[in-house]
């Protein structure tokens, strides 16, 4: 039987090789996993705790309305504690790799009398890095992130707590123009040769699709591109809105190659600047493709498009406010249109580092963006809202690989000379970066993280679902 037969995917394990992935890492396995939150536990405390207080101040003689009391007054604090109390123990996860403090370089001396000779929280260990309290032998991903466990566990800590009381929860809830406005110019507005110093020429902050071994990051983007443009079967004179266009590469992308009349919205005045410019250098006009400043809630309802793309923007949206959102874009679909949603979540049965590396990102790269969550939790919103799902697939890998090339970009001498020196970003900048970069190339290669290209459209009688019916057969594979 030949090699084809028996299943082997050409190319698989030299896309491995090329990206250094399979090196030897740390035997810690799964340990203290999780299938799901353990939201009956959290129920139980949250309920027995402000129980426990109403009976220890008044006894007997509590009333229900003292125990609403109690409750509102606790259960802010229950979460939290509760996962403290939870993870612990997750200090039994060290026991399978010997501590090994020879990377870390201890630059604050109170420091290292605190932490040398323990394993300290990870959490603990960046701040500390981003303090300048601590630099490290090496490069950060191969020299440091990769043997994480020899030095650092994955305990919540009380800067954890804080950050969850005071910052996560009430952004959470709130998703105001005002605050997601504010988190996004601050974040995308910082700079342009900022994000050029990582992403490159044709800056797209999301996850490409690796064809060979030997793409470029701008092929690798260029083929996402165009993969999206044919899973939504996207046609000329179509009327194409992306939602959360960053600098405008898509839908430049789309109307030059696909001849689409494409509009990109984004909050940020730096990338609408930059994306029309772009589209002009290529001979395309406002009627052609155009980047706008607007807030996806600001969209005119009675404005109907062929096909609706959005990548990677839809977490910021917010859990509270996420059904909504697919409900409003479902209004703005033709009925015989496509919706096509690329959205990056953590897993379901998570683990320790998971969460950590989650209230890292919420809290230095992409603030606000709460709706990362698993799959199934995504398709019940697009459902709920009225749609039917065409297809699903799961590119973590990919942007594994992506994010690789964009920290290989960032730590070329002459960026992080540029990011390092100039006053605007500066030393503590590159370091956020190098480790957001790095952490993130290791998420996805192992499932703390992923992200899904989700094609839907809406579901009713009408829909001509036969266009479909070859697909499958144009498909390489």
């Amino acid at each position: 039987m030949s090699s084809e037969g028996k299943g082997e995917v050409k190319g698989e394990s030299k896309i491995g090789s090329k990206w250094g992935w399979g090196r030897t890492k740390p035997e810690v396995g799964e340990v203290l996993a999780y299938r799901s939150f353990p939201w009956l536990y959290l129920g139980i405390a949250v309920l027995v705790i402000p129980a426990y207080l109403e009976f220890f101040f008044i006894g007997l003689k509590f009333t229900f309305w003292s125990f609403i009391f109690y409750l509102i007054l606790t259960a802010v604090l229950a979460l939290p504690l509760f996962a403290v109390t939870m993870f612990a123990h997750s200090r039994l996860m060290d026991s399978k790799v010997a501590l090994n403090q020879d990377v870390i370089i201890w630059t604050d001396k109170a420091f290292e009398a605190e932490w040398k000779g323990k394993k300290i929280p990870i959490e603990i260990l960046y701040e500390a890095y981003f303090a300048l309290k601590v630099d490290f032998k090496g490069d950060i991903l191969n020299d440091v992130l990769y043997r994480r466990y020899e030095f650092s566990n994955f305990i919540i800590t009380m800067g954890h707590v804080k950050f969850f009381i005071m910052q996560f929860l009430p952004e959470l809830i709130k998703h105001t123009k005002k605050q997601d406005n504010e988190q996004v110019t601050e974040h995308y507005d910082r700079g342009n040769d900022f994000y050029k110093a990582f992403l490159g020429e044709t800056m797209v902050y999301t996850s490409g699709i690796w064809q060979t071994e030997n793409d470029t990051l701008e092929e690798a983007q260029i083929n996402k591109i165009n993969l999206i443009c044919n899973k939504i079967h996207l046609k000329a004179g179509e009327k194409h809105l992306d939602i959360g266009c960053g600098w405008g590469t898509f839908i430049k992308h789309a109307a030059k190659e696909f001849g689409s009349i494409s509009t990109g919205i984004t909050l940020s005045i730096n990338q609408t600047t930059y994306g029309n410019a772009e589209i002009k250098k290529v001979g395309l006009g406002p009627k052609n493709a155009e980047s706008k400043v607007m807030d996806y809630r600001d969209l005119p309802p009675n404005e109907k498009y062929n096909k609706i793309t959005c990548l990677e923007m839809a977490e910021h949206v917010g859990v509270r406010k996420f059904g909504a959102f697919m409900r409003q874009v479902y209004d703005l679909l033709e009925d015989d249109g496509v919706f096509y949603l690329q959205i990056a979540g953590l897993r379901r049965p998570w683990q320790y580092e998971d969460l950590n590396w989650g209230l890292f990102m919420a809290k230095y790269v992409f603030p606000g963006a709460d709706a990362s969550c698993p799959l199934a939790w995504v398709i019940d919103q697009a459902e709920g809202a009225g749609f039917e799902i065409h297809t699903s697939e799961t590119i973590g890998i990919h942007y594994s690989a992506t994010i690789k090339r964009w920290y290989e970009n960032w730590n070329k001498p002459e960026n992080r000379k540029m990011i390092t020196e100039k006053k605007e970003y500066g030393e503590v900048w590159w370091r956020k970066w190098a480790w957001f970069l790095g952490w993130s190339v290791i998420a996805p290669e192992q499932g703390s993280a992923t992200c899904y290209q989700i094609v839907m459209h809406k579901n009713i009688r009408n829909f001509d679902r036969k266009r479909y019916i070859a697909e499958r057969a144009n498909y390489k594979i």
